[in-house]
């Protein structure tokens, strides 16, 4: 499924409007990364969006 594992970021839905106006329906997805992480001696497998990949760095957590 499309769901970061920390975050909780999802699928977006909506519409795609053309120039005529007419509304298809459309779905944005997370960009998701498999990373691999250390928390307290053990490594964890987990399905990250980029953006929380940037806090983790941010943070010191991920290298």
């Amino acid at each position: 499924m499309q769901v970061c594992d920390l975050t909780g970021k999802g699928k977006q839905y909506g519409h795609n409007v053309s120039f005529s106006q007419r509304h298809t329906k459309k779905v944005w997805k997370p960009n998701l990364q498999h990373k691999t992480v250390i928390v307290d001696g053990k490594k964890l497998s987990l399905k990250v969006s980029t953006q929380a990949i940037r806090t983790l760095k941010k943070k010191g957590l991920l290298t």
